[in-house]
């Protein structure tokens, strides 16, 4: 196809669209947008006249033009690479290159091929327009993908196209580095490796990508097979890299490999750093390893290594956490640690889980003085340690301060109030905090929703949790099997056994696994109800799902039969969860013990308080209760005091 450049302008703004050709078998294209190249033209036409600046280049190396009649050029691929070459060598200027690169484009009405694009991309890395180059580098990837083009005729094409060899292997790691883009990580180290053949290697910062990029795929194997063929290649190895490592070692739990690995650096000549350090420590004190985390930390100070403020305070956490505040402030005091945020609400969260407000609100108030500004995460640890304590004016005041000071609660704070008010039967309240969080722009996540529905469950207000199962498909949120299991109790709990299994089917056929609690709750209701028959079907599907019933689901069944005065079947089953090697708690006992008392078998009873304290389980005033109640069947004068004494004598026995 034929043009001249006395015709360019006319073309290009006389086609709205391009004339887009079929590429051939053996060919790729890459399109560039209309708007894009009359941008890229208006603006280099306010600084000079490129058209002439392109016609004196061709002139003087020798295209068969003339300034006066402009004779046609054929774009072909080759002239196409030749009037590139020739226009970046003479001028320098990769912009006036790419300016006859999109205009050529749409003034023939067809796309370059890719071997074109190639070349444009190494002048566009040779002018320092990296940036330009890695766009035009994603797209080939893009249409390389959909073309079922592989990456190695992409670098091949690469590599026929170059000139300069550092350009070329600026070129090709951009094209790695597109490849992780794209989330083809197998592809990326594939080409990685193919660079080996050329030896080449792709940039430290890609390799460091790379890694990343396989260690977050857990391909640890892999990642350890490249990172020895960097090293082999000749590519050293730098701390960041083994910081990437480490930190994935310490994901995985596997703490020792991590340290063998950091105590190795040396043989690099690499000294860590306090990042590594910090990877290692922060991971000690997630495990409770709280000795070994200090003791590191006290050994990187004497190694020259000065703690920061996020490792020291990674200790700190750790110490409040398993409830050892003198020992964190000890670090605190050692290092001369000026308490930040993330300090202070360690241990605010520490004195609230123990439930110790006045404390908490003490230090809370510290934060104050020390010109610190409470963060939502401080307002949140808070009101949840007063919701927690019940104490709902504190709590709703520190909510009240929160919004006064301008900070934007979050989803969880509306979470904590909501949950509160719930459990204090106030779900006028939690109804206007949940619509005061929508109206906020705060979307609720599936914790609130299940909050809520939670609520209206334990209030029979069984229409509103629908309407709200309803709203929450509607904002996208999917149930989960906690959200069906609420709705499966309450409906139990209101004698709704049927509708119940209704829901269970419901679960099943949305996809979800049904859980213990799931198959607990419709076995407690059909057992109430004596319908056993229907109980144990539930039982066998529980295993056919892969579910193993736990100590609650057969008390559950073993309350139905005790209810009923069938104790023969209990005592049967109850023989069978032995066999299975379930470990019967104190509930489950006293709830044998008081059937076997209701129909006056004292003897049984008797055995089981003997094998509960052989377990180490000490009968209390349940148990009691229900050996008063079988020597009252027995008609013995003063049950409380036989009760009292046999009990004994047991214990004693």
């Amino acid at each position: 196809m034929k043009a001249s450049f006395s015709v360019f302008n006319k073309l290009l703004f006389r086609r709205k669209t391009p004339f887009w050709h079929i590429p051939s078998k053996n060919s790729v294209s890459v399109s560039t947008s209309l708007l894009e190249s009359q941008h890229f033209i208006t603006q280099h036409s306010q600084v000079c006249d490129p058209l002439s600046m392109i016609k004196s280049i061709l002139w003087k190396r020798g295209w068969n033009i003339n300034p006066e009649n402009l004779c046609p050029i054929d774009f072909n691929e080759s002239n196409v690479m030749g009037i590139l070459t020739d226009l970046f060598e003479e001028s320098l200027d990769a912009e006036l290159a790419l300016y006859f690169f999109k205009l050529s484009e749409r003034c023939v009405g067809s796309l370059h091929s890719v071997k074109s694009v190639c070349k444009m991309i190494h002048i566009l890395v040779s002018g320092n327009m990296n940036h330009r180059a890695v766009d035009f580098i994603l797209r080939l990837v893009r249409i390389s993908r959909s073309k079922d083009v592989s990456e190695d005729l992409l670098l091949k094409l690469f590599y026929e196209t170059h000139r300069d060899r550092m350009v070329l292997e600026t070129v090709c790691s951009m094209l790695v580095d597109c490849y992780i883009k794209e989330n083809e990580v197998g592809l990326a180290l594939e080409l990685a490796c193919q660079m080996k053949s050329l030896n080449m290697i792709p940039s430290i910062r890609v390799c460091n990508s790379l890694l990343k990029a396989l260690l977050e795929l857990n391909e640890l194997d892999l990642a350890w097979d490249f990172l020895d063929q960097m090293l082999r290649q000749g590519s050293g190895l730098n701390v960041v890299i083994v910081s990437l490592f480490i930190d994935k070692y310490c994901s995985k739990g596997q703490l020792l490999s991590a340290w063998t690995f950091l105590t190795e650096m040396k043989h690099y000549g690499i000294k860590p750093d306090v990042v590594a350090y910090t990877i290692i420590i922060d991971s000690l004190c997630k495990v409770s390893c709280l000795g070994e985390a200090t003791s590191l930390l006290f050994k990187i100070t004497r190694l020259g290594i000065s703690p920061d403020s996020v490792l020291v305070s990674s200790v700190v956490e750790g110490y409040c956490k398993a409830g050892k505040p003198k020992e964190a402030i000890n670090v605190i005091n050692f290092f001369n640690l000026k308490p930040n945020i993330f300090v202070y609400n360690s241990f605010i969260s520490k004195l609230c889980a123990d439930g110790d407000m006045v404390e908490a609100s003490l230090i809370f108030q510290d934060m104050f003085e020390l010109g610190l500004l409470p963060d939502c995460i401080s307002y949140t640890t808070i009101i949840g340690g007063y919701c927690k304590d019940q104490d709902m004016n504190r709590a709703f005041q520190y909510f009240g301060k929160m919004l006064k000071c301008g900070i934007k609660p979050s989803v969880a704070t509306y979470t904590v109030l909501i949950d509160a008010c719930c459990k204090s039967e106030d779900l006028e309240m939690a109804e206007c905090l949940f619509q005061k969080m929508t109206t906020a722009g705060l979307v609720p996540d599936i914790v609130t929703f299940n909050t809520v529905i939670d609520g209206y469950g334990k209030k029979g207000h069984l229409h509103k949790a629908f309407m709200l199962v309803d709203m929450m498909r509607s904002a996208g949120i999917s149930p989960d099997v906690t959200t069906y299991n609420i709705i499966i109790h309450s409906l139990i709990e209101r004698g709704f056994t049927n509708e119940a299994k209704v829901i269970l089917d419901e679960l099943v056929r949305r996809g979800i696994s049904p859980d213990m609690v799931t198959f607990t709750n419709i076995i407690d209701g059909l057992s109430k109800k004596g319908d056993f028959e229907e109980a144990f079907l539930i039982w066998f599907y529980m295993s056919e799902r892969h579910v193993k019933p736990d100590v609650v689901t057969c008390s559950a069944l073993l309350n139905g039969y005790c209810r009923a005065r069938r104790m023969e079947e209990a005592k049967t089953l109850f023989l069978r969860m032995l066999d299975v090697g379930l470990n019967p708690d104190l509930v489950l006992y006293n709830t044998l013990i008081r059937g076997f008392c209701k129909t006056g078998n004292m003897d049984e009873a008797c055995n089981l308080v003997t094998m509960m304290v052989r377990n180490g389980i000490l009968p209390n005033n349940v148990t009691h209760r229900a050996f008063v109640l079988g020597f009252e069947k027995k008609w013995v004068n003063n049950p409380e005091e036989s009760a009292a004494l046999k009990l004994q004598q047991l214990l004693l026995r």
